[in-house]
């Protein structure tokens, strides 16, 4: 007999395609309601059809601390666990059971595993998320990369299980026009933010406003409240993406040994420069920086974690860079394990018949 009452809820729009799958996933709870946004296909009709909960509400203006609260008030009263999730996220098996294990009477949160991007069923960035709650004391806020905010004075009660695990499976065509707008949004409700302050920065970056992203970034690392190392470095090293773009290398260099220094324990810095060093063509820093990358072994469960970081890259990079040094066998090393992770890549392959041509010429 199950220990608690456990319910699924969500917010959707236009999300027909997922809902099979997702429903599957998720009817080891006790319950699903669904909070609609606005659907015109077949959303409402399929959710319905396996008897979840739906309500429909327009959000207008748009933010998603709103819909999720809404979501939120369709799950019942005495509903221990509350379990957020999105159409286009997948529990793995056994995941209620799991969660039983782990959450305590008097618990408020729990912290488990997501995997935010895959490749064919591979993790390649994982990290710990907190989207699994109690009924009472939590809301959310920010209109977009919404958290939970804990609203009682008593200490938070965080358990956390590395065998709850939720597989995140994106509909790449849909847009995400609307981010910048809502951070923006965001940072101007609250400019001493620094966790949205380095999103905005990130997604100045992504839209290629290269000095709006640098301007946003550079006030993320000079908040009081910026004090995460991990995100710190991840806003030095996207400054320097952005110099590098304006072709101010030596900034670009700058921020990145600052990145380096701010957070010497992950890789992603050492490869960030690894790379700018490959597109100057400075083969022997190119060589220095993946070496030092290679000394870090443990790999961060955060959102911060780059997959260049932790694939092929590393050794794609040296592989290229001892050819240039003629360093012949190195390069046939390197490019060796670089073909571990993707045995048939066509260019991979194609570089080590060009090394072994060198080495026995």
């Amino acid at each position: 007999m199950n220990k608690y009452k456990v319910v699924v809820y969500a917010i959707c729009k236009n999300e027909e395609k997922f809902v099979n799958r997702w429903i599957e996933s998720m009817k080891e709870a006790d319950k699903i309601v669904v909070l609609d946004t606005g659907s015109d296909d077949d959303t409402v009709k399929k959710l319905k059809e396996q008897n979840v909960y739906v309500e429909s509400k327009v959000i207008n203006p748009w933010r998603f601390d709103v819909a999720r609260n809404e979501a939120l008030k369709l799950v019942p009263e005495d509903t221990d666990i509350c379990v957020c999730t999105d159409l286009d996220e997948v529990f793995e098996k056994g995941w209620r059971e799991e969660l039983e294990k782990v959450w305590k009477k008097d618990s408020n949160r729990c912290r488990y595993i997501y995997n935010w991007s895959l490749e064919n069923n591979i993790p390649k960035v994982s990290f710990y998320y907190e989207k699994i709650h109690s009924r009472k004391a939590f809301s959310w806020i920010h209109p977009i990369h919404e958290v939970l905010k804990y609203e009682e004075e008593t200490p938070e009660n965080i358990v956390t299980s590395d065998k709850v695990i939720l597989n995140h499976f994106p509909d790449k065509n849909k847009s995400r026009s609307s981010y910048l707008g809502l951070l923006e949004l965001s940072v101007k409700e609250e400019p001493e933010n620094d966790r949205n302050t380095h999103y905005l920065g990130r997604e100045y970056m992504y839209y290629g406003k290269w000095k709006e992203a640098i301007e946003t970034l550079k006030k993320h690392i000079s908040l009081k409240t910026a004090t995460w190392k991990d995100e710190r470095c991840a806003s030095m090293r996207f400054i320097s993406r952005c110099y590098k773009e304006l072709k101010q290398y030596d900034e670009a260099r700058k921020y990145l040994d600052m990145a380096i220094k701010e957070a010497p324990y992950l890789r992603d810095p050492y490869m960030e420069r690894a790379l700018l060093e490959y597109s100057l063509e400075n083969y022997e820093e190119v060589e220095k920086y993946c070496l030092k990358a290679l000394q870090i072994n443990t790999h961060q469960k955060t959102y911060i974690n780059e997959p260049f970081s932790w694939d092929n890259t590393v050794f794609d990079l040296l592989a290229i860079s001892c050819y240039h040094l003629e360093k012949y066998n190195y390069a046939i090393y390197f490019i060796d394990k670089a073909l571990e992770f993707t045995p048939n890549d066509e260019r991979l392959l194609n570089n080590k018949r060009i090394f072994l041509q060198k080495e026995n010429s």
